[in-house]
């Protein structure tokens, strides 16, 4: 009896690796990490941008609380100002509201908000609260499982903060920014389950996009991404996103490469 009551609470501790096509790279799925758990991701960003290449470290915590609440603490860290320096943090927190199960499928909706500070000077046209921007965000998220392929949908609006000493002269500066999304993930292997420790192989599509509504500038970035899974704690991701159409290209996300390791420890919170 004892062994069947650990198999089931190592089970439950990592069903959101069972669906590890849920695990998007450019985005949070409705679906929350297991209750009890903290997660710790380290990424970097690399920006192909005029006048050259620039980089962002992003450490992060992840905490998660219950099977319907969740949330991150990152700092943000990059040599876009001439040197490498802390440019600031952000909280987010996500909590889902709708879970409809059946065989092999599942539906999930949840709403989430962050908050940002950045001390970073405002030179684009774009709202990015991680790292880029002081600033408030919330909005909802959608995803749908069909066994092997996810598909997932987020609607955001965020508000940039003021901060007149921050503002450099003569350059645009955006009051509020509409953002969406369409996600998808398959899992390409393994084919069958057979324990939870298979290495997972993982296949990524976004669709990542922003409206700026006081001047209708706008973008559409493609971002492809791959990932692994090992032991059902740890997860590689390596993704890519270029800007596929729009108005707005006076922004630094629209030429980035994306490299993540996350770390998973299960039933640790009291």
């Amino acid at each position: 009896m004892r062994r069947l009551i650990i198999m089931v609470l190592v089970v439950i501790s990592t069903m959101q690796f069972a669906f590890s096509q849920e695990l998007y790279v450019f985005t949070e799925p409705a679906s929350n990490m297991p209750t009890k758990s903290i997660g710790v991701r380290l990424t970097n960003e690399g920006m192909f941008n005029n006048p050259g290449f620039v980089s962002r470290t992003i450490p992060e915590v992840m905490f998660g609380f219950n099977k319907n609440l969740m949330a991150h603490a990152q700092a943000f860290l990059s040599d876009m100002d001439g040197k490498y320096r802390l440019e600031g943090g952000s909280l987010y927190a996500k909590y889902r509201f709708l879970s409809i199960d059946e065989a092999h499928s599942h539906f999930r909706a949840a709403a989430f908000g962050r908050i940002s500070t950045s001390k970073r000077p405002t030179y684009t046209r774009d709202i990015n609260l991680e790292g880029d921007n002081s600033g408030a965000q919330g909005g909802f998220v959608f995803t749908q499982l069909l066994h092997k392929l996810a598909l997932s949908a987020t609607l955001g609006y965020a508000h940039a903060f003021k901060d007149s000493d921050k503002q450099i002269t003569g350059m645009p500066r955006p009051n509020n920014m509409l953002s969406y999304s369409l996600s998808s993930g398959y899992l390409v292997l393994p084919f069958v389950y057979k324990n939870y420790k298979e290495p997972n192989f993982n296949v990524y599509f976004e669709m990542l996009g922003k409206t700026d509504p006081s001047s209708g500038q706008s973008y559409l970035d493609l971002a492809p991404a791959i990932q692994v899974i090992l032991n059902s704690t740890t997860r590689i991701d390596l993704g890519y996103r270029f800007q596929a159409a729009g108005n707005m290209t006076d922004r630094y996300t629209k030429n980035m490469y994306l490299v993540r390791a996350e770390f998973n420890f299960f039933n640790v919170l009291k």
